[in-house]
């Protein structure tokens, strides 16, 4: 065990002092508070590997009962709670600080100085795909502060199966992003995900991914690399406690931290069906800032960005301007419309606009002829002549004027 692991075991085991053990036995042992919540640790440590994430059932269950509550009566094997209580058995909330501490993580619970506020939004935001509700606790490997990283950031979400432009995107813009101080947060995965961690540690930056599964688990395994990377530079971020394996509702559980934790999601490359749809659905409910790249109306991969922005209200962001001013508080953080460069021609007034537009290119024309074409009178159109001369706008010849011929010649 490396001398970081061995102080984060010494870390999480402080946290559980005072146990006492029918036997130390899975799911056997009671814990006493010693005022510092390591009974509520360790009871939430049991129940993130007891309760399946956002599981609708339980928050019925449990309705109203804190954390401790909830593991006492799992304990007791109340009646009714037979849907959870059956997995006590393989439940050891000290054995699995352990192998997070080993791993280089940490279990971070609500009342921690690291602990993210803007997910408690879970508790009211609603539910979505039969998943809602706030974590019981995340298991964080890194060294960056949680709470810190996540004072302002973006999720950045798309396709797995994405085409070469959404990656190119997907990196660009998360690096931007993180070259601005703004932590991009994503789920891991390949295609966009990916894209979006490796561009925001491309500047460096920081950047934190957040798993299906838990923080000593590579999935999917080609990502490995990567995401010993992010632990190492960021933070890899999991409401499931070390060793379980992901799932397709452990996936959709997984997009409503992603949304809460940060002020806006990034929608770039999306099917009609997809995660990424489900991550904008939960920052859509949770109040947060939701933006959707553009892409070739082409492809089947934009068609979801596009519905994003046509149905849902989505803001359209095609740069990191867009993206930061989105999520800025009132005021702050305004981008201009982008416009091409004034030119001199673009300064003048309504006389002289319509004698430069009067006078020809190649061949030389009197100002007479001019002011038949720009409907002046001819003592207007040779003042507005003479001006546009000494704005070096037109040229004069010995058979009259006409526009300066280009560089190189005509």
């Amino acid at each position: 065990m490396t001398n970081h692991a061995q102080n984060l075991a010494l870390t999480n085991v402080a946290l559980m002092a005072d146990v006492i053990g029918s036997g130390g036995g899975a799911g056997g042992s009671e814990v006493l508070a010693d005022g510092n919540g390591d009974r509520e640790r360790l009871a939430r440590a049991g129940l993130s590997r007891v309760v399946e994430p956002g599981d609708l059932a339980a928050l019925k269950a449990f309705d109203g009962m804190s954390a401790l509550e909830i593991w006492d009566r799992l304990q007791c094997r109340s009646h009714g709670l037979e849907r959870w209580s059956t997995r006590l058995a393989e439940v050891n909330p000290e054995r699995d600080l352990e192998r997070a501490a080993a791993a280089g993580a940490r279990f971070v619970i609500p009342g921690d100085e690291e602990w993210p506020d803007p997910v408690d939004v879970l508790t009211e935001a609603g539910q979505l795909s039969r998943r809602a509700g706030a974590p019981f606790g995340l298991w964080v490997r890194g060294r960056a502060n949680l709470r810190h990283a996540l004072k302002r950031s973006v999720s950045v979400v798309g396709a797995r199966a994405c085409s070469s432009y959404g990656e190119h995107v997907a990196a660009e813009l998360s690096a931007g992003l993180a070259d601005s101080g703004v932590t991009v947060v994503s789920g891991g995965a390949f295609g966009i995900d990916a894209a979006a961690h490796r561009g925001a540690l491309a500047v460096p930056g920081t950047t934190i991914a957040v798993l299906a599964c838990g923080v000593d688990v590579s999935y999917p395994k080609r990502n490995s690399a990567l995401l010993s990377r992010v632990a190492e530079e960021g933070l890899v971020v999991a409401e499931l406690p070390p060793g379980c394996s992901p799932t397709k509702l452990r996936f959709l559980a997984r997009n409503r931290l992603i949304a809460a934790a940060t002020q806006g999601t990034v929608v770039i490359e999306a099917a009609i069906r997809s995660g990424a749809l489900n991550t904008a659905g939960w920052a859509e409910q949770c109040g947060r800032a939701v933006l959707a790249v553009p892409g070739p109306v082409t492809s089947r991969m934009s068609a979801g960005s596009h519905l994003l922005v046509r149905e849902r209200n989505a803001v359209l962001a095609t740069n990191v301007a867009d993206i930061i001013e989105a999520i800025s508080p009132y005021g702050a953080g305004l981008t201009h419309p982008p416009r091409a460069p004034q030119s001199l021609a673009d300064t003048l007034d309504a006389d002289l606009q319509r004698t430069l537009d009067a006078v020809p290119v190649l061949h030389p024309a009197p100002a007479t002829r001019i002011a038949v074409t720009a409907g002046l009178d001819l003592p207007t159109t040779q003042q507005s002549l003479e001006a546009l001369s000494a704005l070096n706008l037109i040229t004069q010849t010995p058979t009259g004027w006409r526009l300066p011929s280009p560089p190189g010649g005509a």
